[in-house]
């Protein structure tokens, strides 16, 4: 039984530990676009434009800021596929005298690497079928595509097959080019909003997407980035919602461990309704709690003995006496003294689930005290 405990809270402290990771991880992500990122986007949105004089100058600016020859072409290369092949073989032409200008001024510009040949074994609509997967997260379906299955068949095997394929830029630096380019035409707003989400989907974050926005008000005019910036509050919106859903649903769900059954032991101590599975009855008191949206227990002690949370699911608020509301989140641990008045539970809008560990104490018991205030509760957001 020892080494079944054991076990399980080491299983515990890995869910934890990684969640934690992730949340490091996204942290470090929010840094801004780099110098390369920021020349990609006036690019993309002035060949899309057909703005052949500022695109010039995007063009030097480009290359000045670190884009190699190669790096241009591609995201010239796949305008075509939004903005159509005469504003791409426009953008392409006045690249090639931009080119040569810089090199009637003794400008030597870095050619950068050529694309891999595509490898063996499968065609462009199989490698495009799988990378759209990929961008997307998931198949990509619909009506649109059962009218019309040749649509869907160019767009695998042409633009996810052939062009994004193409490892001269990354999938990044292709989603910003493209988000560049829908911004800057009229009547594409719902295949930006996709192609934002898209963008999130592969790394970009919200605050690297505000950059785009800022960046096309200062190329392409406060029109341009206004209507982007319409569009790019809709879809953090919905993802808002989307990710508030599946919080949600996994907290209802008990978390990692199954939610159990309704807490009746203790459910005299609760306001709201809360679920309880006991992982372990031995050695260590280890339960799994979750509370429905607006549940939490009362204020109360832990003697001698102390407990720690470890938050699994949803979202949640931790309260000593005397001090403000700590509001608790996936991957957030904590470590209860003994003698110290708390209360713990969900938020008013989400179910929450903890896993509970009771530190053991020679004479160690729990005192329930009087519920916390309805009005205190509902002062937190």
């Amino acid at each position: 039984m020892k080494n079944k405990i054991t076990v399980m809270l080491i299983g515990v402290l890995a869910v934890m530990l990684g969640v934690a990771a992730l949340s490091e991880a996204q942290t470090m992500k929010k840094e801004g676009l780099n110098a390369r990122q920021k020349s990609i986007i006036p690019i993309a949105a002035f060949a899309a434009g057909g703005d052949m004089e500022r695109l010039k100058t995007a063009l030097n600016d480009g290359l000045d800021g670190g884009l190699t020859v190669t790096e241009i072409k591609e995201v010239l290369v796949q305008m075509y596929a939004y903005a159509g092949f005469p504003r791409s073989l426009n953008a392409i032409g006045a690249f090639m005298a931009v080119l040569d200008e810089r090199t009637k001024k003794g400008i030597k510009d870095e050619m950068g690497k050529e694309a891999s040949p595509m490898p063996a074994g499968k065609n462009s609509l199989e490698f495009g079928t799988e990378n759209q997967t990929r961008l997307v997260g998931q198949p990509v379906e619909g009506p649109l595509y059962d009218f019309a299955p040749v649509i869907d068949r160019f767009l695998k095997a042409h633009l996810f097959g052939d062009i994004f394929q193409r490892d001269v830029l990354n999938w990044q630096d292709r989603e910003l080019a493209t988000v560049a380019a829908l911004a800057n035409i009229e009547g594409v707003n719902a295949q930006l909003q996709a192609h934002m989400v898209v963008s999130m989907h592969n790394g970009l974050t919200p605050e690297q997407l505000r950059e785009v926005v800022s960046i096309l008000k200062t190329t392409c005019g406060p029109k341009v980035a206004e209507n982007a910036g319409i569009v790019l509050d809709q879809v953090l919106k919905q993802t808002k919602e989307k990710n508030m859903s599946q919080r949600h649903d996994d907290a209802a769900n008990g978390g990692i461990f199954p939610r159990g059954n309704l807490n009746e032991a203790y459910a005299r101590y609760f306001t709201g309704t809360s679920y309880l599975n006991m992982l372990s009855t031995e050695r260590l008191l280890i339960g799994n709690v979750t509370f429905e949206p607006g549940c939490r227990n009362f204020w109360h002690i832990h003697h001698k003995g102390g407990q720690i949370l470890l938050i699994t699911a949803g979202r949640g608020w931790y309260q000593e006496w005397g001090k403000p509301a700590r509001e608790l989140r996936p991957g957030d641990v904590v470590n209860i003294p003994p003698e110290t008045k708390h209360w713990h539970g969900a938020a008013k809008d989400c179910w929450f689930a903890h896993v509970a560990v009771e530190v053991p104490a020679e004479g160690g018991s729990n005192e329930w005290l009087e519920p916390v205030s309805e009005e205190e509760y509902r002062r937190l957001p």
